[in-house]
Protein backbone atom coordinates (compact mmCIF):
# COMPACT_ATOMS: atom_id res chain seq x y z
CA UNK A 1 0.00 0.00 0.00
CA UNK A 2 2.60 2.29 0.65
CA UNK A 3 4.46 1.70 -2.47
CA UNK A 4 1.24 2.16 -4.33
CA UNK A 5 0.64 5.69 -2.24
CA UNK A 6 4.27 6.68 -3.13
CA UNK A 7 3.73 5.55 -7.04
CA UNK A 8 0.49 8.26 -7.30
CA UNK A 9 2.48 10.56 -5.60
CA UNK A 10 5.39 10.52 -7.70
CA UNK A 11 2.80 10.28 -11.52
CA UNK A 12 1.17 13.34 -10.00
CA UNK A 13 4.29 15.16 -9.86
CA UNK A 14 5.12 13.90 -13.24
CA UNK A 15 1.70 15.06 -14.84
CA UNK A 16 2.09 18.72 -12.77
CA UNK A 17 5.30 19.09 -14.31
CA UNK A 18 4.39 18.06 -17.47
CA UNK A 19 2.13 20.59 -17.84
CA UNK A 20 4.22 23.59 -16.51
CA UNK A 21 5.68 26.28 -19.01
CA UNK A 22 9.42 24.77 -20.42
CA UNK A 23 12.48 27.01 -21.97
CA UNK A 24 14.40 25.78 -24.19
CA UNK A 25 17.16 27.46 -24.38
CA UNK A 26 20.11 26.49 -27.73
CA UNK A 27 22.60 29.11 -29.37
CA UNK A 28 20.46 32.12 -30.48
CA UNK A 29 17.29 30.65 -28.92
CA UNK A 30 14.92 31.22 -26.45
CA UNK A 31 10.90 30.63 -25.42
CA UNK A 32 9.66 33.29 -23.94
CA UNK A 33 6.12 33.62 -22.17
CA UNK A 34 3.26 32.30 -23.68
CA UNK A 35 5.25 29.79 -25.90
CA UNK A 36 6.00 32.71 -28.22
CA UNK A 37 9.40 32.14 -30.04
CA UNK A 38 12.09 34.65 -29.77
CA UNK A 39 15.02 34.01 -31.80
CA UNK A 40 18.11 36.24 -31.99
CA UNK A 41 20.95 35.22 -34.12
CA UNK A 42 24.41 36.23 -32.11
CA UNK A 43 25.49 38.51 -34.35
CA UNK A 44 21.96 40.84 -33.82
CA UNK A 45 23.03 40.41 -30.14
CA UNK A 46 26.01 42.13 -30.66
CA UNK A 47 24.46 44.39 -32.70
CA UNK A 48 22.16 45.17 -29.81
CA UNK A 49 24.47 45.32 -27.17
CA UNK A 50 26.55 47.91 -28.98
CA UNK A 51 23.23 49.99 -30.19
CA UNK A 52 22.81 50.67 -26.48
CA UNK A 53 26.46 51.91 -25.36
CA UNK A 54 26.91 53.72 -28.26
CA UNK A 55 23.50 55.38 -28.04
CA UNK A 56 24.00 56.12 -24.84
CA UNK A 57 20.57 54.45 -23.35
CA UNK A 58 19.60 55.72 -20.27
CA UNK A 59 18.25 53.08 -18.20
CA UNK A 60 14.70 53.26 -16.78
CA UNK A 61 13.85 53.00 -13.14
CA UNK A 62 10.62 51.38 -12.41
CA UNK A 63 9.38 50.13 -8.76
CA UNK A 64 9.29 46.59 -9.75
CA UNK A 65 12.18 44.74 -11.40
CA UNK A 66 11.17 44.18 -15.21
CA UNK A 67 11.67 40.69 -15.66
CA UNK A 68 10.21 37.89 -18.57
CA UNK A 69 6.98 37.20 -18.31
CA UNK A 70 6.41 41.18 -16.08
CA UNK A 71 4.22 43.24 -18.06
CA UNK A 72 5.86 47.17 -17.89
CA UNK A 73 3.95 49.23 -16.41
CA UNK A 74 1.68 51.63 -18.44
CA UNK A 75 3.83 54.80 -17.63
CA UNK A 76 7.07 53.16 -19.12
CA UNK A 77 7.18 54.47 -22.76
CA UNK A 78 8.01 51.24 -25.05
CA UNK A 79 10.89 52.61 -27.83
CA UNK A 80 10.51 51.03 -31.40
CA UNK A 81 13.28 48.47 -32.27
CA UNK A 82 15.63 49.50 -34.71
CA UNK A 83 15.20 47.45 -38.18
CA UNK A 84 19.39 46.12 -37.98
CA UNK A 85 18.23 44.32 -34.60
CA UNK A 86 16.91 41.69 -37.15
CA UNK A 87 13.69 40.63 -39.29
CA UNK A 88 12.63 38.33 -36.02
CA UNK A 89 12.32 41.46 -33.26
CA UNK A 90 11.27 44.00 -35.32
CA UNK A 91 7.37 43.45 -34.10
CA UNK A 92 8.41 44.41 -30.45
CA UNK A 93 9.13 47.06 -28.90
CA UNK A 94 12.09 47.39 -25.90
CA UNK A 95 13.12 48.89 -22.49
CA UNK A 96 16.47 49.23 -20.97
CA UNK A 97 16.52 48.25 -17.36
CA UNK A 98 19.33 47.01 -15.13
CA UNK A 99 21.99 46.48 -17.67
CA UNK A 100 19.68 44.84 -20.22
CA UNK A 101 17.37 45.01 -23.55
CA UNK A 102 14.06 43.50 -22.59
CA UNK A 103 11.75 42.81 -25.60
CA UNK A 104 7.87 43.99 -25.20
CA UNK A 105 4.93 42.69 -26.82
CA UNK A 106 3.47 46.06 -27.75
CA UNK A 107 0.08 44.94 -27.74
CA UNK A 108 0.22 43.35 -23.85
CA UNK A 109 3.14 44.93 -22.84
CA UNK A 110 4.51 41.99 -21.80
CA UNK A 111 8.44 41.59 -21.71
CA UNK A 112 9.11 38.33 -24.02
CA UNK A 113 12.93 38.19 -24.09
CA UNK A 114 15.70 39.51 -21.92
CA UNK A 115 19.12 40.62 -23.82
CA UNK A 116 21.74 40.99 -21.31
Amino acid sequence: MKKLLILAAAASLVATMANAQTTVITPGTTTGTGGATVQIEPEYRTKIKSYVTEHKIRPIETRERIVVGAKVPTDVELEAVPSDWGPSVTKYRYVYSNNRVMLVDPATRTVVHEID
